[in-house]
């Protein structure tokens, strides 16, 4: 029963935790935010003594569950490794010291050090938040959308269309390299990334060894058939001196599902036959056939992103698309206080870019913070009312706000920029930014006040922007627009 439970419990963690990736609707994370806060590294980096030591807790006494159950790159891991049509072809091997260990100071070092970029690429959640969000989603939407338009044809509204667009080229190609890595990786050893490179696994091995319950053998009853290390993802069972890596199991229960003799037990502690040579009545092993795992059809290889054109004037007039200006300070959401304190506790796992529902945040293309989450106006703005961003944030690197709130929290200012306006350049009235502007921070003035017949041009105060890009997005001229944000390092209530 161990691993029938076990593969139930990992199905509904990880299916859940996906479709928080993919959901763009905004409906699960009220009911299920609650996965992505109880995953290791973002609990550590919110400052969360609880989460934190009730995982420890919980490998101390069931051993390495949390990497079987609960870590989603883990089970997207036991779901790859069943491509492999051959049974029974793992084996037993030595743990790797001379890779584990060094990454695992080179990840610490790292985090201590602000190397975002070099943090975010070792973090197992946020390496599967990757995946799900830059290749998953996009599949997701383009499905959506197929049903959309069989909906629309059937008069129904049940699915409604979205943008499916390339929201970062280096960030996709770091999910679809990562993808690859672990399916030949799973393919071949099962857990070899879980126990040679995921540095959370190392963490939790420390505790796991001194688990109050372990996978033990009975001497007296193993016939020494190999079946349990053949089937051992972890390569932690070495069959020939009855041991056990306890530092690698993640107490799967393939080991005890395959043995035919009764020879292995999850329990308190080894049995006495095993350490006197007597022997015991042994409780009767469920030997039923394996269990199903649950279907998902989230798994894909690879997708990019459609893009959509834009007609204007009856379809007469494609619309050229916009390009993000070259920012000095990032812009980052409302609720992150400052660029260097989102920097420090953001974990790039992208749930908040999956979640945003306005396309404004996208993954970072500096290097040094290549896949922290930063905004960018140019397929819609902040709305005021919208605070999805800051209630998914698992790692506290985006703090809850509310709507009120919300409203007051300065990120950055408007600039102008004479050279793109159209009053200026076209001589056509506009006036977009100011129309749109939802804290009235913008109001149209005459280029030359002395001339009346003086273009319409925008005067900022600079002192009422909350940063929210509604001009930016508005705004006619392309490819680059007249009036840009320009973000705060630290940001201010006005």
């Amino acid at each position: 029963m161990l691993r029938k439970i076990r593969t139930i419990l990992a199905a509904v963690f990880f299916v859940l935790i996906t479709l928080l990736f993919l959901d763009f609707t905004g409906t699960l994370h009220h009911w299920f935010s609650w996965l992505a806060k109880i995953q290791f590294l973002p609990a550590v980096m919110a400052l969360n003594v609880v989460v934190v030591v009730a995982l420890l807790l919980l490998t101390l006494v069931f051993g390495r569950i949390y990497c079987s159950i609960i870590c989603p790159l883990g089970v997207f891991q036991d779901i790859l490794a069943r491509f492999h049509r051959k049974k029974n072809h793992y084996s037993y091997s030595k743990e790797v010291r001379w890779l584990r260990y060094p990454v695992l100071v080179v990840f610490i070092i790292a985090a201590v050090a602000g190397i975002g970029s070099l943090f975010q690429l070792l973090a197992p959640y946020s390496a599967y938040g990757r995946i799900a969000t830059m290749i998953f989603q996009p599949v997701w939407k383009f499905g959506n959308n197929v049903l959309a338009v069989i909906a629309e044809r059937a008069d129904s509204y049940a699915f409604y269309s979205v943008d499916v667009w390339m929201k970062s080229l280096p960030v996709f190609i770091i999910a679809a390299v990562t993808l690859v890595v672990l399916f030949v990786l799973a393919w071949r050893g099962g857990r070899t990334y879980c126990n040679t490179i995921c540095p959370v696994g190392t963490i939790l091995s420390f505790f796991a060894r001194f688990s109050f319950l372990k996978i033990h053998f009975d001497t007296d009853k193993c016939k020494n058939c190999s079946m349990c290390s053949k089937n051992c993802k972890a390569a932690c069972i070495d069959y020939k001196n009855h041991t056990v890596d306890y530092s690698r199991c993640v107490v799967c229960g393939n080991c005890i599902d395959s043995c035919k003799f009764g020879a292995l037990k999850y329990s308190i502690r080894a049995s006495q036959s095993s350490k006197t040579g007597e022997t015991n009545e042994a409780s009767p092993i469920d030997t039923s056939k394996r269990s199903f795992l649950i279907a998902s059809a989230l798994v894909s290889t690879a997708a990019l992103a459609q893009k959509k054109e834009k007609l204007m004037d009856g379809g007469l007039a494609e619309i050229e698309d916009k390009v993000a200006p070259a920012r000095q300070t990032p812009l980052t959401p409302p609720g992150s206080l400052s660029f260097d304190h989102f920097a420090q506790r953001c974990t790039g796992c992208q749930l908040c870019v999956s979640e945003c529902p306005n396309e404004v945040l996208r993954p970072s293309s500096d290097l040094m913070h290549l896949m922290l989450p930063v905004m960018s106006y140019e397929q819609g703005h902040c709305r005021p009312e919208c605070t999805r961003c800051s209630e998914v944030c698992p790692a506290g690197a985006i703090l809850k706000v509310d709507k009120k709130e919300k409203s007051s929290i300065q990120i950055g200012h408007a600039v102008w920029i004479k050279k793109n306006c159209v009053p200026i350049t076209d001589e056509v009235e506009c006036g977009n930014c100011a129309r749109h502007c939802p804290t009235g921070a913008i109001e149209m003035v005459p280029l030359d006040e002395n001339n009346e017949e003086s273009p319409m041009i925008p005067a900022i105060n600079e002192a009422a922007c909350i940063g929210c890009g509604a001009c930016e997005y508005v705004c006619p001229s392309r490819p680059f627009s007249a009036i840009y944000v320009e973000g705060h390092e630290v940001h201010k209530k006005i």
